[in-house]
């Protein structure tokens, strides 16, 4: 009962902490320690009152044993006085050792009656009684042998009083054993429950502050995967936390609110730039036709180069808008797909490029596979891969595509022969506005946008794009996508 006591005590006591209103996190922490400590204060209160308990039984038996084994040693003492004097009587009758044998007796009926007081319970005790009255009248004993048998059943029953007060003593010491096998029963249960209550108790004082940190994790965690809505905000949590919530909602508003200006600075950039930019391409294309007259050699000269700047001004228009695309894209939509077909179509439009440069692709494609995933998504990621691996790798080639599985994971590798990335360039590589320093094939400057838009593609395909060693290629640019049926 007193250990349903303190649970329930404790439990209130949890109970009431957690209905008040928290206002900082060190009064959470510094709360939930001390309602977590109260099942060990109980405990150690209780472990004090069963040593108490222990320390005065302990205390009291051993008063008894000695008391015990004090009056029964003077019992034994008083009664050879009796026999003794009671004997010298019969061989030499006189006044003085007749009052010596009664002052015995009187001596020896005291004894015997506080002793058989002490213990209760002694059967001799009635039997010892009838001998002493009938020892009171020794001085009428004529007879020897019958002094003798009186005496001998006296002392035959001091004997029998001393067996009596042993077994006595073998009871109280073994009910004293008991006693303490109880307390200790007690007292180990009492500490496996207390302690299981202590730390459920500290599991939930724990989940105190471990869920508006969590909450604050979802809220990081919305915020970097760019979702449209945040979890609810606290109603009740520490201040500081709180503060922080606070702040990640602003931050999450200020982010929102310079995406859109970010989208829409690409967006009117981008469609402003076209106008004047397909001017200019009608304007080079007058001029290289020659339709305004003819050109000279350095006016041929000029006009070429504008036509291939205005070439890679229209590549970082339609990379830019490409782009914004992909970071407005809504939610993929994932179905079985071909990848086979994919593959086909895609190398099919690089068909051209790589009849200049004298490649050639190689598929190898596991019949296992089963893709499940973004046909558009994935598009985009074989086409920047496809053209960066053109536009890198060595003329008189191969470019290969390979498609496998594991346990967990779909991984698309295309690989060329072209010069190896350093470890320093692949640090950046996957980031925007970040181009290769080697030199191109198609002698077109890129955007530096390719493998940024193949890092978000498996990124919102729930992927990843990794740069990987093979022994056969120098460079290796393997996709991993969740395996999905």
């Amino acid at each position: 009962m007193q250990l349903l006591s303190y649970a329930i005590l404790a439990i209130g006591k949890f109970d009431t902490v957690n209905k008040v209103q928290i206002r900082s996190l060190r009064q959470l922490v510094l709360g939930s320690y001390m309602v977590a400590l109260v099942p060990l204060i109980a405990l150690l209160w209780q472990s004090q009152q069963d040593f108490d308990d222990v320390s005065y039984v302990t205390t009291l038996n051993t008063q008894f044993f000695v008391s015990v084994g004090i009056e029964l040693r003077d019992l034994e003492l008083i009664g050879d006085d009796v026999e003794r004097y009671i004997k010298q009587y019969q061989v030499l009758p006189n006044p003085q050792l007749e009052e010596l044998a009664d002052f015995a007796i009187v001596r020896f009926e005291d004894k015997l009656k506080f002793l058989c007081n002490m213990l209760g319970g002694l059967s001799e005790c009635s039997v010892m009684t009838g001998h002493v009255s009938r020892l009171k009248e020794y001085d009428e004993f004529n007879d020897q042998l019958l002094v003798n048998a009186q005496l001998a059943r006296f002392s035959q029953s001091i004997d029998t009083i001393k067996d009596q007060v042993g077994n006595a003593v073998k009871i109280r010491v073994q009910e004293q054993q008991e006693h303490f096998e109880n307390i200790q029963r007690r007292q180990g249960w009492s500490t496996g429950l207390l302690v299981l209550l202590s730390l459920a108790l500290i599991l939930v004082a724990a989940q105190l502050i471990v869920k508006p940190v969590r909450k604050l994790q979802e809220i990081i965690h919305a915020i970097a995967s760019s979702s449209q809505k945040l979890p609810e905000k606290s109603a009740s949590a520490p201040r500081e936390l709180m503060a922080v919530e606070k702040d990640l909602f602003w931050l999450n508003d200020r982010l929102q609110q310079l995406e859109k200006v970010r989208t829409a600075l690409l967006r009117h950039a981008s469609h402003e730039l076209k106008t004047p930019l397909a001017s200019i391409k009608e304007g080079c294309a007058i001029l290289e036709n020659e339709v305004v007259g003819r050109l000279s050699s350095g006016q041929a000269e000029v006009v070429g180069l504008l036509n291939s700047s205005t070439e890679r001004l229209n590549l970082l228009v339609v990379k830019l808008l490409d782009y914004n695309a992909l970071l407005q894209q809504a939610e993929p939509t994932f179905r079985p797909i071909d990848i086979a077909d994919m593959i086909e179509d895609c190398a099919s439009e690089y068909k051209l490029l790589l009849s200049q440069n004298h490649q050639t692709i190689h598929t190898t494609i596991d019949e296992k596979v089963k893709v499940v995933s973004d046909e558009e998504l994935l598009r985009r990621i074989l086409d920047n891969l496809v053209s960066n691996a053109i536009a890198y790798a060595k003329t008189d080639s191969e470019i290969g595509i390979e498609v496998s599985q594991n346990n967990q994971h779909v991984m698309i590798d295309v690989m060329n022969e072209g010069t190896p990335i350093s470890m320093e360039a692949r640090a950046e590589i996957f980031e925007p506005f970040k181009r290769g320093k080697d030199k191109r094939n198609d002698k077109v400057m890129g955007a530096g946008l390719g493998l940024s838009i193949v890092a978000d593609c498996a990124r919102l395909l729930n992927g990843d794009v990794i740069i990987v060693d093979r022994h056969e290629n120098e460079v290796c640019f393997r996709v991993r996508l969740p395996r999905g049926e």
